[in-house]
């Protein structure tokens, strides 16, 4: 093959070129570039892990705070709700204690009231059965006696029955 051949070979014109092109990038300082590119952008990345890798610490120790709160809260509810419980069964123990005892009283006042009208009823019966009985007494003395020995008699006896009524 002909040196000059080789001229008109468009593989050989395509090598120059692409050597021409990577002969221009070397002197321009290319591969500099792209290295402090890609260096810039791998320092960038690392600061973004770092913070992320920050920003995680931050967000377990924010969880494991809340979780701390939360089972400390629980624990408050749970004591809360027993107190709760605890203060529920004394009240109601002190409402019935106190109805109980007015039950009782309203009992006792109604059997005194109830006694108390028995009373007063027997009272009011003697008080009836006297009063009849001095009548009839008086009917039957006036009839078998005179006027004036029934009259003295019946002072008398009114006056004996008040004695012993009272």
């Amino acid at each position: 093959m002909n040196p000059l051949d080789l001229l008109k070979e468009t593989d050989f014109w395509e090598w120059l070129g692409l050597l021409a092109v990577i002969a221009i990038f070397l002197y321009r300082g290319v591969p500099a570039l792209i290295g402090n590119a890609l260096d810039r952008r791998a320092e960038a990345i690392a600061g973004e892990l770092a913070s992320i890798k920050r920003l995680r610490e931050e967000a377990e120790t924010v969880l494991v705070t809340y979780r701390e709160r939360a089972s400390g809260a629980a624990g408050e509810a749970a004591t809360i709700l027993s107190e709760t419980r605890a203060e529920t069964e004394r009240f109601t123990t002190e409402a019935r204690t106190q109805m109980n005892l007015q039950v009782e009283r309203r009992a006792r006042q109604a059997q005194e009231r109830i006694a108390q009208a028995e009373a007063n009823a027997m009272a009011e019966i003697r008080a009836l059965a006297a009063d009849a009985a001095v009548s009839a007494a008086q009917k039957i003395i006036t009839a078998r006696l005179g006027e004036e020995t029934a009259a003295s008699l019946i002072s008398e006896g009114i006056a004996d029955l008040q004695s012993r009524l009272n």
